[in-house]
């Protein structure tokens, strides 16, 4: 018998002489794509810097006080527990809060970690149609030089969405107004992403109560909240 023939065997031939510069061109590419990126990404965070610093003040303001009377707070306490008791066991809950409600909530809310609201916001009216809140703020915003630890000011109105998902209410930011000054949209879609009421939901019982409602709707008058789905 004879044996199979050996298969065989390819070789690469080359049919250019080895270069070295090639690789020196793709990485000289790679380093100026880089470079650019890092370059417009400078420039675009000083740009900001700069369109922040035009709607922003170095001082803050002190927002109205609350009014709350003790009876007020009683009350408002016994509502908002006989509501989160119902929440908490699964049970149909509705409640209806007034403009002076959600300031007062606002007032006596824990803080989150992230400072208290009661120094940041007041609610002063509510756009239905919208479901929309607005409330005057002095809120707090990072300076580039963030080793220098100085705070600039947005004073001015938010308009707040309030909306439903699956982790229950919240509320982002759709519109801000500064009083003789325009604010870029830039901001305003920067603003969207925050999560105001989110923050609670890491605090007990505050977290599942935030989580059990289905259902809101802004009226003239203020908030209304429900546990059954719309």
């Amino acid at each position: 018998m004879h044996a199979p023939p050996a298969m065989a065997r390819f070789q690469k031939v080359p049919t250019a002489p080895f270069s070295p510069f090639y690789g020196c061109a793709i990485m000289t590419m790679a380093a100026l794509v880089f470079g650019g990126i890092i370059a417009w990404s400078a420039y675009s965070l000083f740009t900001q810097d700069k369109e922040i610093a035009k709607i922003t003040v170095a001082a803050p303001i002190k927002l109205p006080p609350v009014q709350l009377t003790p009876e007020a707070r009683a009350d408002l306490e016994t509502r908002l527990s006989t509501f989160a008791a119902a929440a908490r066991n699964n049970q149909p809950a509705e409640l209806t809060l007034t403009i002076a409600d959600l300031n007062a909530i606002i007032s006596i809310a824990p803080d989150t970690g992230y400072g208290s609201y009661a120094d940041l916001i007041r609610i002063d009216g509510t756009i239905p149609d919208k479901d929309a809140i607005t409330g005057q703020v002095c809120l707090p915003l990072n300076n580039i030089k963030f080793w220098e630890d100085k705070k600039r000011y947005l004073i001015g109105q938010l308009t707040f969405l309030m909306h439903i998902h699956e982790e229950g209410l919240d509320a982002k930011v759709v519109d801000v107004q500064v009083p003789g000054k325009e604010v870029p949209d830039g901001f305003v879609n920067g603003m969207e992403i925050w999560p105001w009421i989110a923050p609670y939901r890491k605090v007990e019982p505050i977290g599942t109560v935030l989580k059990a409602i289905r259902q809101t709707k802004v009226t003239p008058q203020g908030l209304f909240i429900s546990t059954a789905a719309p």
